[in-house]
């Protein structure tokens, strides 16, 4: 494994008010924001860390990329210690974070990236040569003699990207990558990063978000981070069944949704009208279905009896709030999944 952590904990000092302060001024109160967090990651795996807003994932990612010392426990990158060897995981590891403003926008992109080979101590033939490496690496090799500041957001993800490939870093933390992106950039940036980042160049990427499309399209496997503790840690096929993988939605012609509700209401299944769909004269509908792949044939034969006309029928993905929900209900020891 390139990334163990055994037991991170983190807590910070909580905010006082003045009157609190001056009644008690050698008074400590810490809040835990990471507590007691175990998992591993190998090599060229995309690990997602889940979690709403304030769940712990920046602050694990501090952590390990030297930023911040854990209070508790231990974590290493490729058998390198965090806390007892800050520099040589520096060399090994590059955190990415979004909309972070440590590009300089009056430059270009080469010149950006010409600035940070000279801080990593690349002079020379070595300098050119990796920046255009990464440049290429991450399709702005057109666009290097461009000012930052007229980069579309998507690009200038791809430039923190191709900054962080400078020197061949094994491990890459991003935090939230597609935060500020529209939803076809975004789905570019996700297969750059499997097809190029992980698939080409053989990084190990931990990724941290709230967005759960993000870790179905993108994950091989998954921890769920709320209030700093780690409920579980799954692959995300097991994940995605674990979290509502008996959710199914399908389209109904709008006259014979009434009747498709009545049938399968007598034989257990809740089919519940959720809109009208973009397409006129047709209405979609929402129904749990137990069973596997034979209790959802039934169904869709229950459903689509007497000639009614089925024009879709998917699985829905699971919402964070349904994934979370559903892994709060199930507790598990996650250890060192």
């Amino acid at each position: 494994m390139i990334v163990q952590l055994d037991g991170l904990t983190k807590r910070f000092a909580t905010p006082r008010g003045w009157r609190d302060a001056v009644r008690a001024p050698l008074r400590t109160m810490k809040t835990t924001v990471v507590d007691d967090v175990s998992f591993s990651v190998a090599e060229g795996e995309i690990f997602g860390l889940l979690g709403q807003n304030g769940a712990g994932k920046t602050t694990l990612f501090k952590m390990l990329s030297t930023l911040i010392i854990a209070d508790e426990g231990r974590a290493t990158i490729a058998g390198l210690d965090v806390r007892e060897e800050p520099e040589a995981v520096r060399r090994l590891l590059a955190p990415v974070i979004a909309n972070e403003r440590t590009l300089y926008w009056r430059l270009s992109a080469r010149e950006n990236l010409r600035l940070y080979c000279a801080l990593q101590g690349l002079r020379g033939t070595a300098a050119r040569a990796e920046l255009e490496r990464v440049l290429v690496v991450t399709g702005l090799a057109d666009t290097g003699e461009k000012m930052v500041g007229m980069f579309s957001t998507g690009m200038r993800q791809r430039l923190l990207i191709a900054r962080a490939l400078l020197g061949h870093p094994r491990v890459l933390l991003l935090d939230e990558p597609t935060r500020s992106l529209d939803p076809i950039s975004a789905r570019d940036f996700r297969r750059f990063l499997r097809e190029t980042v992980v698939g080409t160049q053989g990084c190990t990427v931990l990724l941290a978000t709230h967005d759960a499309d993000e870790v179905w399209d993108l994950c091989d496997r998954v921890g769920v981070l709320e209030r700093g503790r780690l409920l579980a840690v799954e692959s995300t096929a097991l994940l995605r069944h674990r979290s509502g993988s008996d959710r199914f939605r399908v389209w109904l012609r709008t006259h014979d949704g009434d009747a498709a509700v009545a049938q399968a209401a007598t034989a257990g299944l809740a089919l519940k009208r959720r809109g009208t769909s973009v397409d006129a004269g047709w209405d979609e509908f929402e129904c749990t279905i137990a069973g596997g792949a034979e209790g959802s044939a039934r169904a869709l034969a229950l459903i689509g009896a007497d000639g009614r006309s089925v024009a879709r029928f998917e699985r829905a993905q699971p919402s964070l709030a349904d994934l979370i929900e559903r892994v709060l209900a199930t507790p598990r020891d996650v250890g060192n999944a």
